[in-house]
């Protein structure tokens, strides 16, 4: 899910007022512990891999629903086999009723304030929503399931455990609901001129995650959270109105049925053409010729492998067009986007697919390539979420916010699509990286189209360390909301970048974050997983990084105590770290003559003292010093980063 810039400049009148301070609050020996990192474990390596005992349960998914849009009602059917590569048996099972979030009884909507409704609840004060269960069964028994239904959670009971090491269980649930016109910005109802836009998500019961961290991960779904899901096959089958559009996750298997021959000529063109290839015009979707049929209904079937999730929209009012993905190996996907008619335009969705296509290739070349066959941009009234292979976008999305949450949303294939880390604990390791990987497209697209559209760092320090201000490390349920923005997304964003650019070096760094991802592609790392990964493929022990930006809150405020000059000792700076947290010093001078210069100190300075003398190669006084002229780090206190002579 995007958070765009302006929701993060709303909160930027938030002011960080750094007092005079003559003591520093500064303790290396917190920062610099070398008790950060515990042992490693059978599961995970102390190297950051996965380690030969690591394991992990599977979920295949066969699916038939079908949309009334006129009551707003989803009917399906879905058949989840289930499979135990734990080492331990499971007498129960949990499952997750997502739905269940816009219940009017349920826990999210009960953390609601009353005096203003989160963009994560239901606007509709009227809706009550939820999952309406018809039958759990056992299919391998052919016998009612044992199950209750608490929040957004199903247990079933089994009555006998699914036994450890491979064990195999098939689960038949019958169920229905209405789709909320708002639902927590993830899925909803667009209503335009031409018909409703349907997003639908979170709308099938899915596996919990059983790991070898927690064992089942049940944390209910409250709304800011987002997920933690096993990975499978995907078959689903999606009946419609004959009028309706249908697109979704993964390979759309039955064209030929559910187009006409003119779109279907179109459709096979654009999966060979680098130009988006329109597949129903503008002036086709009023047109009755432009769908196989009238009445009555259509079934779209799909497929994606090696999948946490699924999602899909219809509509009798999307526009279509679609473009070649090439992938580095050869291989090519189909880029397309579905947009209504109030969305056309070249300053506008005309240019989704562009921009979709531009994300998928820019981020397979630059990390790990896209494995979907399809990646599919909808026009919505969400202002973006994701799902593999397929992205929500906001409709009325135009220029460069349609290229930045567009390319954000296809950034989250890698973050938490393929990297498949737990959201709901840890928000800042999807949307966080994605935020990171993203300030690298906005200069690779279009040799920087829409580059220089972010406010610089510096600006925004009141409001990443202001007195309202938290740690990264915390569920984004239990962060405030104002600080969702900046706690989740761009503090860990701007931490990477500051990693890359003034700390490793972007080729250590690159070649760090790759591994990576490979090493945990379609699986389940921790905050730890990732810290260790990092610092074994760097050759840097990055702990005191991790505690002060990313666990703790820390501030930095370095400052310049005092330049002297003798002719036997020469010019001597002597720097203060005031704040708790520690960065390397960037250092610029210029003599009294004009001889200008610079000097880079490590963060090691700061190992085992908070003042630090730094002889600068120079034979007569200085007239200046400045710490990070640049402004590339996060100091909170500018102030007393600049020394001149009296």
């Amino acid at each position: 899910m995007q958070k765009t810039i302006a929701f993060m400049l709303a909160f930027m009148s938030l002011t960080f007022v750094a007092s005079a301070q003559k003591t520093s609050n500064y303790d290396p020996h917190q920062l610099f512990s070398p008790l950060f990192y515990g042992d490693g474990s059978a599961t995970r390596a102390a190297d950051g891999s996965p380690n030969s005992n690591y394991w992990q349960n599977r979920a295949d998914y066969q699916i038939n629903a079908s949309l009334n849009d006129e009551t707003n009602v989803i009917t399906g059917s879905v058949t989840i086999t289930y499979k135990n590569n734990s080492p331990n048996n499971l007498p129960y099972l949990w499952l997750y009723l997502d739905q269940n979030l816009f219940s009017k009884d349920s826990r999210g909507q009960a953390r609601m304030p009353v005096d203003a409704r989160s963009r994560y609840g239901s606007s509709n004060s009227n809706f009550d929503g939820g999952v309406k269960i018809g039958s759990v069964k056992l299919v391998n028994d052919n016998a009612a399931a044992d199950y209750i239904v608490t929040d957004t959670r199903m247990q079933i009971r089994l009555p006998k455990a699914l036994k450890a090491n491979g064990d195999i269980i098939k689960i038949k649930i019958d169920y229905s609901f209405e789709l909320p016109k708002e639902g927590a910005d993830r899925c909803g109802i667009l209503n335009t001129d031409n018909g409703k836009i349907f997003a639908v998500a979170q709308w099938y019961p899915r596996m919990c995650v059983y790991d070898d961290v927690e064992g089942w991960n049940t944390l209910p779904y409250l709304g800011p959270s987002e997920f933690y899901l096993e990975y499978g096959d995907f078959e689903y089958n999606i009946t419609a109105p004959a009028s309706h559009i249908v697109v979704g996750s993964g390979e759309l298997l039955n064209p030929a049925e559910v187009l006409t021959a003119t779109q279907l000529k179109r459709y096979n063109e654009a999966k060979l053409s680098d130009k988006t290839v329109i597949i129903r015009g503008a002036d086709e979707v009023t047109n009755p010729s432009s769908r196989p049929k009238t009445t009555g209904t259509l079934t779209w079937k799909f497929k994606i492998q090696n999948s946490r999730d699924i999602a899909w929209s219809s509509s009798k009012a999307f526009i279509w067009d679609a473009a070649k993905i090439n992938l580095p190996d050869g291989k090519k996907a189909l880029a397309q986007s579905v947009y209504p008619v109030e969305s056309n335009g070249v300053k506008a969705w005309s240019r989704a697919t562009e921009y979709t296509k531009g994300s998928v290739e820019n981020y397979s070349k630059r990390w790990f390539q896209y494995p979907y066959p399809a990646a599919t941009n909808v026009a919505t009234n969400i202002g973006g979420m994701e799902y593999p292979g397929i992205v929500f976008c906001g409709s009325n999305a135009v220029q460069g916010d349609l290229f930045g949450v567009t390319d954000h949303e296809f950034g989250h294939t890698w973050f938490p699509m393929i990297v498949g880390s737990n959201e709901r604990k840890y928000g800042w390791m999807d949307e966080g990286f994605n935020t990171f990987i993203n300030t690298l497209a906005l200069k690779d697209f279009n040799k920087g189209e829409y580059d220089g559209t972010e406010p610089a760092p510096s600006a925004l320090m009141g409001y990443l360390f202001g007195p309202q201000s938290e740690s990264i490390l915390n569920t984004p349920d239990a962060m405030k909301e104002a600080n969702i923005g900046a706690a989740l997304y761009y503090k860990p964003g701007y931490g990477l970048t500051l990693l890359r650019n003034n700390i490793l070096g972007p080729d250590r760094f690159d070649y760090a974050f790759k591994e990576y991802i490979k090493k945990w592609a379609y699986k389940h790392p921790t905050p730890w997983d990732f810290f260790r990964s990092m610092d074994n493929a760097s050759g840097e022990n990055l702990s005191w990084f991790w505690k002060g930006w990313f666990i703790e809150n820390y501030k930095l405020d370095q400052s310049i105590k005092d330049v002297t000059f003798s002719e036997t000792k020469g010019a001597i700076v002597t720097l203060e770290n005031l704040e708790k947290m520690a960065m390397p010093v960037l250092l610029s001078y210029e003599t009294v003559s004009g001889v200008k210069g610079t000097m880079n100190l490590p963060v090691e300075i700061w190992n085992n003292t908070s003042t630090f003398k730094v002889k600068l190669p120079v034979k007569e006084a200085v007239k200046a010093v400045t710490i990070d002229a640049e402004k590339l780090f996060p100091d909170v206190n500018a102030g007393n980063n600049k020394w001149t002579a009296n």
